[in-house]
């Protein structure tokens, strides 16, 4: 079952990396990367800091659009090229092949997390004072290991960007060391995001084996809107919006995956609350992700079985 999986996982991770849509949301990710010098040459003295939260921002708002997008219509693309018929009539099982496309897509939502953060992480470096010519030497390094890499490895090119993009953000956290509190906030950031766009994946994935594009497009938006707004929902003031209103809005809280979790409060990612650290905090993150996504997968699955392609 596991190499059924990995494999159908791989075959989704291939046809993802080479999405022209993804390709444009990442260039339009490092371009708000970039622009986030502009601004910090704007700013008194905060320059780190701006640098810091613009990056996060834009590393979550861009990564949150490609789960989307690519949960959206991964599934619908096989279906409608009809390439997944023939996958089912091998001994593959149909929840094999929905988690295995969703293992995929977290894993090209990884990469895309994990490059775009070590830009941030390396326009840090540059901004805390580390030399010019030690992140230029650096990032010369990593380049031409990808080009060696991608030049022998002529039948998985596209597999080569998953170690690349581990080894391109641990050089670059290496190289931020200057910049402390706000590598801390990047880094943290950048695992807090991943784990909600591996819910959004999946409530993505739960949509589309039932659903068009647009339809699981806008009830996965919807969902993350709402996620976003749980903890606002959760304590709607009845004088205002009265008490049925309000009632709603926790009825809504309770049901919808709050996201509002992955997005704290900078004093927090900086570790400026002593009673939440940053670490506990982020590992109890990841573990509601994965509770969510599995439950959300289970649900997807059930469904899928059930679904009929006459």
């Amino acid at each position: 079952m596991l190499t059924r999986v990995l494999v159908i996982a791989a075959n989704s991770y291939r046809e993802a990396v080479r999405a022209r849509v993804l390709l444009g949301l990442f260039a339009v990710a490092l371009a708000s990367t970039l622009y986030s010098l502009v601004v910090a040459n704007l700013s008194m003295r905060e320059e780190a800091r701006v640098i810091a939260d613009v990056g996060a921002a834009s590393i979550s708002l861009f990564a949150v659009f490609a789960a989307i997008i690519l949960g959206a219509t991964s599934l619908h693309r096989e279906i409608e090229y009809k390439t997944l018929f023939p996958i089912l009539t091998r001994p593959v099982r149909r929840h094999e092949y929905l988690v295995g496309k969703y293992l995929g897509i977290v894993a090209t939502l990884t990469v895309f997390v994990l490059l775009d953060g070590a830009a941030v992480l390396l326009l840090l470096a540059l901004q805390a004072g580390a030399p010019p010519s030690k992140v230029g030497v650096a990032f010369g390094a990593l380049v031409a290991a990808l080009v060696v890499a991608l030049v022998r490895a002529k039948r998985t090119r596209v597999f080569v960007l998953l170690p690349w993009a581990v080894a391109a953000a641990v050089v670059a956290v290496v190289l931020a060391a200057p910049a402390t509190d706000e590598r801390r906030l990047v880094v943290a950031s950048s695992v807090l995001t991943i784990s909600e766009v591996a819910i959004v994946a999946a409530v993505a994935t739960l949509f589309s084996s039932f659903s068009s594009p647009y339809l699981t497009s806008a009830f996965t938006l919807g969902i993350f809107l709402v996620g976003r707004s749980s903890d606002t929902l959760g304590n709607l003031p009845p004088r205002i919006f009265t008490e049925e209103v309000a009632r709603i809005g926790r009825i809504l809280a309770k049901i919808f995956p709050n996201l509002h979790v992955y997005v704290p409060a900078r004093s927090l990612l900086l570790g400026r609350l002593p009673d939440i650290p940053v670490w506990p905090y982020v590992g109890a993150a990841v573990a509601h992700a994965v509770c969510y996504s599995v439950v959300l997968l289970c649900v997807g699955a059930l469904i899928f079985r059930k679904r009929d392609f006459a």
